[in-house]
């Protein structure tokens, strides 16, 4: 079996901009004990190997088994974020993805025909190898996005057909209030929709569409399976408003809270 300590260490030091010094300092190793594992391909014991793992937030087995100059930018940075399915276990969302032949990561398309497949292979390596893929590249190589089609008018002046690349959302507990979203809930499949997030006060996100005959919804947290925030849309098609998309998608919230609050009164 081929183990990959001492370019993973090295790796990992590197990224964090880490000396060996500092890193001796940090977590009691010595010094040339550390250069030893990274140049001499020395192991360490089960002791240091614990103590290595705390500190770059790896687990024991992804620091010896997994050749981390394999991973794409995004899958690294997934890593130092606490990704480590080996650390956290179910907690964590991981994402099949794909990279080109130069390692970078793919922008995968996920047609308006395969979204119900995507509800059920969404995790399934096999099934995303086997969609479209492309690569835009005034995009950050740092980061993961993806394309949906858009169905449907609830969301004008998005035209019907228009492609949306949004950017995985690996923090749930970074979702802005009033931004587009994709969401993808195994009751609702995939929907494109503005979100409020209403995950500590109620647990779960609030949906509303920009056309005002579609009514909000909630879903709970539970239920959501990806969340991919908007960064922009390929469309054949001129939108029938043009304006700034955020003040628009606050307006269309704030006017839907009035009537609610409206309705309130009046029943």
């Amino acid at each position: 079996m081929e183990l990959h300590f001492a370019t993973n260490l090295k790796l990992m030091r590197k990224r964090r901009k880490r000396t060996q010094d500092e890193v001796a300092f940090s977590t009691g190793i010595k010094r040339p004990t550390l250069s030893g594992y990274e140049n001499s391909g020395v192991l360490p014991s089960v002791e240091n190997l614990l103590v290595m793992s705390d500190y770059f937030g790896l687990s024991a087995d992804t620091l010896l088994r997994v050749d981390l100059h394999l991973l794409s930018e995004f899958q690294l940075s997934q890593l130092e974020r606490g990704g480590d399915v080996y650390v956290r276990g179910s907690n964590i969302r991981v994402l099949a993805t794909t990279v080109d032949k130069h390692n970078r990561e793919n922008i995968e398309l996920v047609p308006e025909k395969a979204k119900a497949g995507y509800t059920n292979g969404f995790a399934d390596p096999e099934y995303i190898k086997e969609l479209p893929r492309f690569q835009l590249p005034f995009l950050s190589p740092n980061k993961k996005y993806r394309s949906f089609q858009v169905s449907g008018d609830s969301m004008l002046p998005v035209p019907q057909g228009a492609w949306i690349t949004g950017e995985f959302v690996q923090d749930w507990e970074h979702i802005a209030s009033g931004e587009p979203y994709i969401v993808l809930t195994l009751n609702d499949g995939v929907v494109f929709k503005i979100v409020e997030n209403q995950i500590k006060e109620r647990g779960v996100l609030r949906l509303y569409s920009l056309n005002a005959l579609y009514e909000p919804y909630d879903v709970h947290v539970s239920d959501v399976r990806e969340l991919w925030k908007f960064r922009n849309f390929i469309s054949e098609e001129i939108p029938g408003e043009a304006g700034g998309s955020h003040n628009l998608t606050r307006l269309v919230m704030q006017l839907k809270r009035e009537v609610e609050e409206i309705k309130g009164k009046m029943g």
